[in-house]
């Protein structure tokens, strides 16, 4: 029963809570229904001659990415946790601007960059005396270990952040009775710190994993062929949606594991401590010591970060300056962008609100724990990478289309092929941020508030309009930048579902990359590194709060 006074408002909350959750769902249920019942031969040709190859790149490279993160994140974490010197602070925000660069955009960078005849081999081979790429030339980016290191600087950030949280809040007393019984500061680090950092590492890795496993664009530029760019490619060039299904099916299997994975580290981030935790004091750093602890520190930010902006800057003035502007079909590209972002924001910042309203309104009935459960059925769109997210709304887009050209009596398509239908998938994959954000804001607020306003005579929906939502502003305006931001960088999903002849900065980006012509697809990705730094920028904020 639900808690006198709520009114209409729980089950009007609730049901909009499950109509959510369910449109999250149902793409997953149906790529499996495709899998299952799709004909043997299907199976039979994938075992044979797709799943293996493209199953072991798939494996070798998170692995490699999972190592380079780990060590990388790991490592950066711990000197800007357990060291001082000069140049930390800036160091401290800015080994998280790798998140601001989508990995295809690395990818696209440093391909030209690494070209046998491009600018860094060039200018090898002229200090090393040679005149010719067959004399001399760098081991070829296009493999499976330049997938790993182009992944690896990109994604490193994510276990940069949780780990130098968790180093921070490490007791001083922990390390201090470490070092009063003989262990030196690697010991320290190797016996104590690293010990109960794990969780929060492979909290780390997990996210880092998924953003690697959704990955279509580095993984096809460097010639690598994941389970993702399968599924891409027998849907594109086969047509064959049973196939793309049951390799999709074979990527869900790996997302569920990243996530036990994720539940497993946050299961044990649990540490008792009863006296006040001090946190540690960094070491003091001078001369060499401190040089060599910068440099050590930038050169995850260089290659994540610097060099690829300082590419696609010049890229973008050799453009500008050649045809004096940007050509059309990019500033169509830019307004396409643009209006698909905003319209898929507003529709998942609104889903979330309903989302994280309904926990609210029935935190006290009966039927508490459904909210909860939504919620967190919701959130399972994020994990879902873009390639599988769009094969499984293939089916039910075309199902709807049916119906309403029967009601309508029209034999075009309504939904499939749109941008309806790239707005759908966006709300999908990314609702789980605003939700998350407006939950986390909503039990900020006492519900004395709520009370009062009630008890004045405001309805529900009043008391949402100017008690609630007035204080939630922040946490909607975070939350729609982020869901802005990540509708701009998304490929694999828009590739599959936009509409002929239509293309978004991320697919023109891609388009150019294969056509090999770099500056005009600099511009593109130069506007979203640009856009991607909004984020990155108010994290690093929070951050040096945090830390300070």
């Amino acid at each position: 029963m639900l808690r006198a006074g709520t009114g209409g408002r729980g089950p009007a909350a609730l049901a909009g809570a499950v109509a959510i959750a369910s449109l999250v769902v149902l793409p997953i249920v149906v790529l499996a229904g495709h899998a299952l019942m799709a004909d043997a031969s299907h199976w039979v040709h994938l075992a044979e001659y797709v799943l293996p190859q493209a199953l072991r790149n798939t494996v070798l490279l998170l692995s490699g990415v999972a190592v380079l993160v780990a060590v990388l994140g790991t490592g950066s974490a711990w000197l800007v946790t357990a060291y001082d010197f000069p140049g930390r602070g800036m160091l401290t925000w800015a080994l998280l601007l790798p998140l601001a660069v989508p990995t295809y955009i690395i990818a696209f960078a440093y391909l030209d960059l690494l070209h046998p005849i491009g600018p860094i081999q060039t200018g090898l081979r002229t200090l090393l005396g040679y005149d010719s790429p067959r004399q001399f030339r760098l081991p070829d980016l296009r493999s499976l270990p330049g997938a790993i290191l182009v992944l690896g600087f990109v994604l490193y950030p994510y276990v940069y952040l949780t780990t130098r949280v968790m180093f921070m809040s490490q007791a001083a007393s922990l390390l201090e009775a470490a070092r009063t019984l003989g262990a030196g500061r690697r010991e320290v680090f190797r016996e104590v710190a690293l010990p109960m950092a794990r969780p929060a590492i492979a909290v780390g890795m997990s996210l880092a994993l998924l953003e690697a496993l959704n990955d279509i664009g580095a993984s096809e530029f460097l010639g690598v062929q994941t389970l993702t760019v399968s599924v891409y490619t027998t849907w594109i060039t086969r047509s064959d949606l049973g196939a793309a299904a049951q390799i999709a099916l074979a990527m869900l299997l790996m997302v569920v594991g990243l996530i036990l994975l994720e539940r497993h580290g946050r299961r044990r981030q649990r540490f008792a401590n009863a006296q006040r935790m001090r946190p540690m004091q960094p070491r003091r750093l001078r001369g060499p010591a401190a040089a060599g602890a910068l440099l050590l520190g930038s050169l995850p930010v260089a290659v994540g970060f610097v060099v690829p902006a300082l590419y696609l800057m010049s890229e973008t003035l050799k453009r500008l300056n050649l045809v004096g502007g940007v050509s059309s079909q990019l500033s169509r590209a830019l307004f396409n962008t643009l209006m698909v972002a905003t319209t898929a924001t507003l529709l998942a910042v609104a889903c979330g609100l309903v989302l994280a309203w309904a926990g609210r309104t029935l935190r006290d009935s009966d039927v508490s724990g459904l909210p909860r459960i939504c919620v967190r059925l919701a959130s399972l769109g994020y994990a879902v990478p873009g390639t599988v997210l769009a094969i499984g709304l293939l089916t039910p887009l075309l199902f709807v289309d049916r119906v309403l050209g029967q009601m309508l009596d029209y034999s075009g398509l309504l939904l499939m092929g749109t941008t309806t239908a790239l707005a759908i998938a966006y709300v999908i994959r990314f609702v789980a941020i605003p939700a998350g954000s407006i939950e986390a804001g909503l039990t900020r607020i006492p519900p004395s508030l709520e009370q009062a306003s009630r008890l004045l005579g405001e309805s529900p929906a009043g008391t949402l309009r100017r008690v609630h939502l007035p204080l939630l502003k922040p946490a909607l305006a975070a939350s729609a930048m982020l869901v802005f931001v990540d509708t701009m960088k998304e490929l694999p999903a828009t590739l599959l579902l936009r509409p002929l002849n239509f293309d978004t900065l991320a697919t023109w980006l891609y388009a150019e990359a294969a056509r090999g012509t770099y500056e005009e697809g600099a511009v593109a990705a130069l506007a979203i590194v640009a856009t991607g730094l909004l984020p990155v920028v108010l994290l690093a904020r929070t951050n040096l709060r945090m830390h300070s």
